[in-house]
């Protein structure tokens, strides 16, 4: 029977959604079924609502499993014809479906935006009883004082007792994050003495974005970037002269401004071109007047996104005052902020043991990746970024910094690294910047250099000019022990980011070679496929030394190793060098670890299937359930992986590097943001291990 756990606003406003989206990430990594109802949505189509889809797609949720119930015109003209049983007929029926395929359903409970507060309680109470599940009450903290938050959790907490729902748990939200310790200190305890938790407001979620200004006010879009997920972190109304105006425009600001005001556009143009000046958000051109075609050809390369609203300045102005960010509207940076201050405030651990649920029985993508950012978090690393002119970095570490996965430093010319992430609304503060050609770290590194190297004859001058490379300079703040680890790649090649580690990192005491895995996550479990990616023909000695480091990282992340040294040919029945190369291998790795199970010379279909596995190695230990593949050559190995990603949807992780002294981790250059915010964990994960 699925576990209902019902997400109940107490107060206007209380943010509850940022409360079902940390629940449903926690849940994730620890329910292998999880649905979402919200069983009333606030539009007036229960298929499009903003919350569910967010939840659908967050979480790749099926339409059967993550539903809306009834719309708000629904619900009224069920309340007003007196069907309130209707109403929890309907819910009910909806849920019980969702139930029927789920470990535990998260239900999201009204906004209380309704006319009658009171009512909306009740129905909201009503239906977590009727459903059978406990309650998340949520409290609004906002602009209100610490007695009265702690009086407001009081009185919820007597009314849903009242009302006779079974609590979860107490959690006060959107709470000034200076008083937010001092809230906890006079929030009573209630019956079972567990804690209250308290979550602060963050401006990175209330703060609207540009998408959501110009969807509310329903804005043309006539210029500029086509980048919308920037933070408007506030309005200027362009109402006085162009060198006034100027003093006031702040990074973020949004702009709004009559269409026939050219001096006020060139004017913010010209700001968003100067590294001394501020990069506005966005643009709002109000009268419906027309914009000077020459003009108009300008703002065509403005970095920030420029609009057109019919109404006048003053209704603009007011009506952007009224909007809100929301974290439903998906975009990523909010969803990361969302998630960051999750974890820093909510105790997931003491959470899940008043939900008592099973543990898990498969790991899915989405599962594996969720707790390797939770790993990386519960111990914070410190990883260095090489390739700050990279847009693409830049968004990623913005994402892990509002994640809060690591510290992290960005290397590069740190105002054009800045101006970059202005013009493209990221906001990188937090984050610490070095440029090599500058820092006076570039004299101790090169004479450091030096010396590791002077056997290959390095001078100083020589060791002065490597060190203008941000790999050459990151991978020296590695050795070093200024940072963890590093992650780079995404602008260079992968020698480019090896050759450094080999030369002054170096390997592991026992390792012979450097090589690599991918983390292959299928979608009921992780595979690890090695070498596909560094060493192009490794002998029998490399290739053992491959399936030791290998099987050693899948350990690192949770993964049983079980190996398998595949080749054409299963046990004794192929002959040739390259079936023999693989037997000598498995014999080296039985020796060097005789309680690792490993099976070889063994076909693929042989390690994963069972019953191909009973009739070609009947009585391994490997065969038909291997998590570790180690392939006899970088040929074999990195077609298998292409293929496997491309062809069964598996999700490839990596390349891992494996063997060296300190974590360093290559990137494709054809690398997501996604990609760079995964490999930046996994380096945390390792750096951690040291």
């Amino acid at each position: 029977m699925a576990r209902g756990i019902y997400v109940s606003a107490m107060t206007p406003g209380s943010g509850k959604s940022l409360i079902s989206l940390g629940l449903a990430d926690m849940l994730h990594r620890h329910a292998d079924r999880v649905g979402f109802f919200r069983p009333i949505v606030e539009g007036t189509d229960r298929d499009d609502d903003p919350v569910v889809r967010l939840m659908q797609r967050r979480f790749n949720l099926s339409t059967s499993n993550c539903r809306g119930g009834l719309t708000r015109p629904e619900l009224r003209a069920l309340l007003v014809a007196g069907e309130r049983g209707e109403v929890d007929a309907r819910c009910m029926a909806i849920y019980s479906e969702i139930a029927a395929n789920c470990d535990v359903v998260i239900v999201e409970g009204t906004d209380l935006s309704g006319h009658d507060v009171a009512l909306e309680f009740d129905l909201n109470a009503r239906l977590a009883n009727n459903l059978g599940a406990v309650v998340i009450a949520v409290v609004n903290g906002l602009d209100v004082g610490i007695e009265e938050v702690a009086d407001a959790v009081d009185v919820a907490r007597r009314e849903l007792t009242a009302a006779k729902c079974d609590i979860l748990a107490m959690m006060v939200n959107r709470a000034a994050e200076s008083a937010v310790d001092e809230i906890r200190a006079h929030v009573r305890p209630g019956a079972s003495h567990r804690p209250v938790y308290v979550l602060p407001e963050l401006n990175e979620i209330s703060q609207p974005s540009v998408s959501e200004v110009s969807k509310a006010l329903n804005a043309r879009q006539v210029a500029g970037s086509t980048s919308l997920e920037r933070d408007v972190t506030g309005v200027k109304v362009a109402a006085m002269t162009v060198g006034n105006f100027i003093t006031q425009l702040a990074d973020g600001s949004l702009v709004i401004a009559p269409g026939d005001r050219a001096d006020v556009m060139v004017a913010a143009l010209a700001s968003s071109f100067s590294s001394e000046f501020p990069v506005p958000s966005g643009m709002i051109l109000t009268g419906g007047l027309p914009v000077d075609p020459g003009i108009l050809a300008l703002l065509a390369q403005a970095p920030f996104p420029v609009f057109a609203v019919d109404s006048d300045t003053y209704a603009a102005a007011r009506d952007v005052s009224q909007v809100r960010g929301e974290i439903a509207t998906g975009q990523r940076r909010k969803v990361a902020a969302a998630l960051g201050v999750w974890s820093r405030y909510v105790d997931e651990k003491e959470l899940l043991e008043r939900l008592e649920l099973p543990r898990p029985e498969k790991t899915t993508p989405l599962r594996f990746l969720n707790e390797l950012i939770v790993r990386a978090r519960t111990n914070r690393q410190h990883i260095v970024l090489p390739e700050g002119l990279d847009l693409r970095i830049l968004r990623a570490a913005e994402i892990l910094r509002r994640r809060d996965v690591c510290a992290l430093t960005i290397l590069g010319p740190e105002m054009q690294v800045r101006e970059l992430a202005a013009s493209e609304g990221i906001d990188l503060s937090g984050i610490t910047f070095i440029n090599p050609a500058t820092s006076g770290l570039r004299d101790d590194f090169a004479r450091e250099y030096q010396q590791l190297r002077a056997n290959k004859g390095v001078t100083l001058e020589d060791a002065h000019e490597r060190m203008l490379q941000g790999a050459y300079f990151g991978t020296m703040m590695v050795k070093l022990g200024r940072v963890d680890g590093m992650v780079s790649g995404a602008a260079h090649t992968t020698a480019n980011t090896i050759r450094p580690a080999l030369e002054f990192i170096r390997t592991k005491d026992g390792v012979k070679i450097v090589s690599s895995v991918f983390l292959m996550l299928l979608q009921d479990r992780v595979l690890v496929y090695g070498d596909c990616a560094v060493n192009p023909e490794p002998d029998a000695e490399q290739l053992a030394d491959i399936a030791l480091a290998s099987a050693a990282t899948a350990a690192q992340f949770g993964i049983t190793p079980r190996v398998a040294m595949l080749s054409y040919s299963t046990g004794s029945s192929g002959k040739g060098g390259a079936v023999e190369k693989v037997r000598q291998a498995t014999e080296i790795v039985r020796t060097q670890r005789p309680d690792l199970p490993v099976e070889g010379p063994i076909q693929y279909d042989a390690a994963v299937d069972a019953s191909v596995a009973a009739s070609k190695a009947p009585g391994s230990t490997v065969a038909g359930q291997a998590t570790v593949f180690i392939f006899p050559d970088l040929n074999t190995g990195n077609n298998t992986y292409k293929a496997v990603q491309q062809s069964a949807g598996a999700v490839a992780v990596g390349p891992i590097l494996q063997g060296l002294r300190k974590p360093v981790n290559d990137l494709s250059r054809g690398c997501t943001v996604e990609d760079i915010v995964n490999t930046v964990a996994i380096t945390a994960v390792q750096a951690q291990e040291d």
